[in-house]
């Protein structure tokens, strides 16, 4: 857990000093907060299911699956380290944001069989973003599971206390029309004495998962998981699926 919240620190460092040239009119609240959706989802898709992809699929395949190397013009991307990457879940208070909490980790309750983690971090040095993203292998109901319970969460979840950090502001932001079902939800984290603004989308691709997160020091209302990434993981996804 430590590894991560150290991460976390660091890119605190990074982006303040950038501000000190970057930042200068940046900033400010979130304005897709007053366009909040009922549920800050979009609902499991009414369409026929395909076949494919019913079943977990292994380590493997979501390697395969997973944003790469040249993948995205205008990013480096990179392995996530194991160790920011923990197996288990830890308690958060009160416990109906532990959904929430679990996704900072790419956790959940009921587990992954497999995960595959990425960094993604902008060619542009003054962005301030840091962006990481995660494939979850399911079996179909438990994945469901996880974004039904991601889903209340963001509505009855507004601020929570993990692993010593405290987080506030949950609210729901619209989500993505892709893949079968999406949540997406912005909170700003107490880390470490630095108050950091995050963005969090979640999509279900048949028994599949995908969670991604963006921070920004810069400025809050940069603080969103870039779309030509969102969109390029879920096409890679989709694809390796058949």
């Amino acid at each position: 857990m430590k590894s991560k919240m150290s991460r976390a620190a660091v890119a605190v460092s990074v982006m303040a000093t950038l501000g000190l040239t970057a930042a200068c009119g940046g900033g400010g609240d979130d304005k897709d907060a007053e366009k909040k959706p009922s549920a800050g989802s979009s609902a499991p898709a009414e369409k026929s299911k395909e076949p494919a992809g019913q079943g977990a699929l292994t380590e493997a395949q979501l390697q395969k699956a997973a944003l790469t190397k040249g993948d995205v013009k205008g990013y480096t991307i990179a392995d996530m380290p194991a160790e920011d990457m923990p197996a288990e879940t830890v308690p958060a208070e009160p416990a109906a944001c532990q959904p929430i909490a679990n996704m900072f980790f790419f956790t959940s309750d009921p587990q992954a069989k497999a995960r595959a983690g990425r960094t993604v971090t902008p060619k542009d040095e003054l962005s301030g973003s840091v962006i990481s993203l995660a494939l979850a292998a399911h079996e179909q109901s438990d994945a469901e599971k996880v974004m039904a319970d991601l889903r209340k969460a963001t509505e009855n979840c507004t601020k929570y206390e993990h692993v010593g950090n405290k987080y506030s502001g949950v609210e729901a932001l619209p989500a993505p029309e892709q893949g079968d079902e999406a949540v997406s939800y912005k909170l700003k984290g107490d880390i470490e004495g630095a108050k950091i603004p995050m963005s969090f989308t979640v999509v279900r691709s048949g028994s599949t998962l995908i969670g991604f997160y963006s921070m920004n020091m810069l400025d809050a209302d940069k603080a969103k998981v870039p779309a030509e990434v969102l969109e390029a993981q879920i096409a890679k996804l989709e694809k390796a699926a058949g």
